[in-house]
């Protein structure tokens, strides 16, 4: 695609219309005629702010792309970009309290089995239905919280500090930072009210992550750290939630310290999670997260990866079994470190199928990572025809 400002305001209108909705279809859904939406994508006429607006809408987008003073995020579908949108007001207005026409909120029991399919919706990648349930959660967990006390208040608070944690970590998934924080700052006040240390431990994981995602990787180390400190168990008296919360705090250590290249503090921090992992003894799945042994032996071959010890990734992978219970995104996660230790050990044709299997298993969460253009990138010095092909299969450009 050309850059995006060069574009006329009709072929940016075109562009985020895509091949998933007809003219009439945005014509239907921004409550316009299809003679105007002809026009505009031709760029006969100007637009009225008001046929502007609407159209922004129908699109799940900002004026400001629409207008070349911001670029769309790469890959994102019309569903990607509505989700995103809900995902926006969701956090935006439950924050400052957007209860309008919520009348009679859920029980409690029923905003918990929300979170949970919250919990199933992220792992699996469907944002479309993700979003719609933080919606749910956000606003009507948040009518009923300023009205309740006691043990119900501290429930409510920590189901609605777990909702914005996911809305936290899918909106830094889909390339939205700001959001990513707004939600976070959300789920950080709820969680340390509730009183919950796990809780409030792994919101800071999560502010980690961020973190490592914006290239702020000293604190990104100094987070994960200064939380885990905080609930450091004794290993013969913790309960779980204590070694998963611990555990996955000092995964996102080590991760952080391997991409900084520290290999010995990597290691360091591996070993504790490897030892927290060892004393819960099996894969568990609490306050939405999973941690165990393989969650340590997974995330052992993308931080070998990462300090470019390839082989021992591949060494360390030929090892690791993963159960039917791994969540669809951490095993395709884990599945791109393979491909891309397999590439440079110069393992082409597995590395090729990896990434395959990887796109048409998680097809939406993939145009989202950083690394299929990575191992495209490289594959194409080996044959640009078969990294062509692959982008052909899989809908999903990996090379210019």
């Amino acid at each position: 695609m050309s850059n995006w400002a060069d574009l006329t305001t009709g072929k940016r209108i075109k562009h985020l219309r895509g091949s998933d909705l007809t003219q009439q279809g945005l014509a239907e859904a921004a409550g316009l005629s299809l003679a105007l939406v002809q026009k505009a994508e031709q760029d006969r006429g100007e637009l009225s702010v008001g046929s502007l607006l609407k159209l922004t809408h129908a699109l799940n987008t900002d004026v400001s792309v629409i207008l070349g003073q911001q670029a769309p995020r790469r890959a994102t579908s019309q569903d990607t970009r509505a989700a995103l949108r809900r995902l926006s007001d969701a956090v935006h207005d439950s924050a400052l309290g957007g209860w309008d026409g919520i009348e009679e909120p859920s029980t409690v029991a029923e905003l918990a089995a929300a979170h949970e399919r919250v919990c199933a919706a992220y792992w699996q990648g469907a944002y479309g239905e993700l979003s719609e349930l933080i919606a749910k959660v956000l606003l009507e967990g948040g009518a009923r919280y300023g009205h309740t006390s006691g043990h119900e208040r501290e429930r409510l608070g920590s189901l609605l500090a777990g909702t914005y944690q996911f809305a936290s970590s899918a909106a830094i998934l889909l390339g939205q930072r700001d959001l990513a924080l707004s939600a976070l700052t959300s789920a950080r006040r709820l969680a340390e009210d509730s009183g919950d240390a796990v809780l409030a431990a792994l919101v800071e994981s999560t502010l980690s992550w961020i973190y490592l995602r914006s290239a702020k990787v000293p604190r990104a180390i100094a987070v994960a750290e200064r939380a885990a400190l905080r609930i450091e168990p004794s290993f013969s008296k913790a309960t779980n939630p204590q070694l998963l919360g611990y555990g996955r705090l000092m995964i996102s250590a080590a991760v952080a310290a391997s991409r900084n290249g520290d290999a010995a503090s990597a290691d360091d921090y591996l070993s504790q999670a490897h030892a927290a992992a060892a004393r819960i003894g099996h894969d568990v799945a609490q306050y939405g997260t999973h941690f165990g042994p393989t969650a340590a032996n997974t995330e052992a071959v993308g931080i070998a990866v990462a300090l470019g010890n390839h082989g021992r990734a591949l060494t360390l992978a030929s090892r690791t079994q993963l159960p039917g219970s791994i969540p669809k995104l951490a095993r395709n996660r884990y599945r791109l470190d393979v491909a891309l230790a397999q590439c440079a050990v110069g393992l082409h044709d597995q590395a090729a199928d990896t990434l395959i299997e990887v796109a048409l298993d998680a097809p939406e969460w993939v145009k989202h990572q950083a690394l299929p253009g990575v191992i495209g990138k490289r594959l194409a010095k080996v044959s640009t025809a078969r990294v062509r092909n692959i982008s052909e299969l899989i809908g999903m450009p990996l090379i210019a």
